[in-house]
């Protein structure tokens, strides 16, 4: 690589290059600033964030190509950078009071959640499966520790293991299908695969390999059969990151799914018939397993397993339309998933954990206001207008629908009703139910900002969906 092309791949990684950087520096400030000054560490670790932005919005431009076609800055990856910067951003935020009433008010914690945002920011950038890989690790190697940093609590612990135990295994399944398509293609780079893959009719070995790569991205965005890991590594997990997780891995796994199956693996059109199965099994599972659970953090577990099956509809309809609804789908579940999350997270006060949705109840009479913020999160959730997360659901449905698949879109209705079902038993259980016990919600300034800015995000996309799906398309046509 010549001197103006390691520049030039330098320039087009830049807002990694700034959020690795200042993870670093993060890390060696922590060895110099005493305990006790998270606030530091919160709003240092947001200006490394807002620079990377910064940095995005400039390569915005134009496709950027780098590192002999392993990586690319263009208007697809920017998008999803994004996304990963306000779910990492609002996680700081909700992170400062929870943070030091559990004890984990450490630089450690933030500069984790930095590497783990620069291996999203990788993922959505890689355009070669071994990039690729680097930023899968690099993703979920900090999620690993994130998830059992509460240290003295054994559920945290043991949701770490088995997310260690679980990962390990589908990292390993998905090295094999990328070492068999290298050894059926000669390439590991996108572009490569796509120009193998068009022969008629397609080598069983090459279909053997992209099913043992769907399993393994399938893990990461907790769709079925790989979901088991899902409802007890969010239940253990310190609630931030179960909040962080929900959206920023789950949006970077999509990313990944999305640029991979949409341009090389599109002519295997035998993978998506498996692909469309893996959808309706996992909305289901999701949907009605959700309805029995009586934790919190469980329930929007299984919940996110169920939005999980229904954005992989868009994928199965396997067209630019589709991904720009997979795309919009996953901001607005960011939004309404962290200010629910969000709420759960200020409840955490004392000895109180706010995890147990009978503690809501009476939840409308004490704080009026906060409830009606869960309203509009839940009946979002839910996909009901004129909330954002119906749009969201339609727009899933027309591409599907455009494309013929009027069954499959008959189904994710169906589906979406019975999930419609638990989200209404929690507002049930806010509005219908006597008050258990006081309430005393840890409502901090920086919490304040997350919700009002998840409520504006709801019913602003909601009030304007169409800006928004254009925002999307533009990402996928011009990137």
């Amino acid at each position: 690589m010549t001197a103006t092309a390691l520049f030039q791949s330098a320039l087009a990684s830049l807002p990694e290059i700034v959020v690795i950087t200042g993870a670093c520096i993060l890390l060696i400030l922590g060895q110099l600033v005493g305990k006790g000054q998270g606030h530091v560490f919160v709003w240092a670790s947001v200006a490394v964030v807002l620079m990377a932005a910064l940095g995005t919005l400039m390569l915005a431009s134009e496709v950027r190509p780098a590192y002999t076609g392993m990586f690319v800055a263009d208007g697809f990856s920017v998008f999803f950078k994004f996304v990963f910067y306000i779910a990492t951003v609002l996680t700081f935020f909700l992170s400062r009071k929870y943070a030091d009433i559990e004890g984990i008010d450490s630089s450690e914690y933030y500069v984790l959640l930095l590497f783990a945002l620069s291996g999203m920011m990788i993922m959505a950038s890689a355009t070669d499966l071994l990039s690729l890989y680097v930023g899968l690790e690099l993703m979920v190697l900090c999620t690993y520790v994130l998830t059992g940093f509460l240290r003295r609590e054994p559920r945290s612990n043991e949701a770490a293991l088995k997310y260690v135990i679980l990962g390990a295994v589908s990292t390993a399944i998905f090295l094999y299908g990328v070492s068999l398509i290298y050894g059926l293609t000669g390439t590991t780079q996108l572009d490569g695969m796509a120009a193998a893959v068009t022969g008629d009719p397609l080598d069983p070995g090459l279909l053997l390999a992209v099913v043992f790569i769907v399993a393994g991205l399938v893990f990461k965005v907790g769709a079925v059969p790989f979901h088991m890991w899902v409802p007890d590594v969010y239940e253990g997990a310190p609630t931030t990151i179960t909040a962080f997780m929900s959206v920023g891995p789950k949006a970077a796994g999509f990313a990944v799914i999305l640029r991979v199956f949409l341009n090389p693996l599109v002519a295997a059109s035998d993978a998506w018939l498996v692909v469309a199965a893996i959808a309706v099994v996992t909305m289901a599972l999701g949907s009605f397993v959700a309805l029995v659970q009586d934790n919190f953090k469980r329930l929007l577990a299984y919940s996110s397993i169920a939005h999980a099956g229904f954005a992989i509809f868009g994928v199965v309809a396997g067209s630019a339309d589709g991904t720009a609804s997979v795309m919009l789908y996953l901001l607005i579940y960011s939004m309404m998933n962290l200010g629910i999350f969000g709420i759960v997270i200020m409840m955490r006060n004392g000895d109180f954990s706010g995890e147990i949705i009978e503690d809501y109840a009476g939840f409308a009479r004490s704080h009026p206001g906060l409830a009606l913020l869960m309203l509009l999160y839940l009946f979002s959730l839910a996909g009901i207008p004129p909330t954002a997360g119906f749009f969201a659901k339609f727009y899933v449905l027309v591409a599907l629908i455009e494309r013929g698949f009027v069954m499959l879109a008959v189904i994710a209705v169906l589906l979406s009703a019975v999930a419609a079902y638990f989200y209404i038993r929690i507002v049930m259980v806010i509005y219908m139910r006597e008050p258990q016990r006081a309430f005393d919600p840890a409502l901090t300034p920086l919490v304040r900002a997350t919700l009002a800015f998840t409520a504006l995000g709801t019913l602003g996309i909601g009030l304007f969906p169409e800006r928004f799906l254009r925002l999307a398309q533009g990402a996928v046509f011009g990137g």
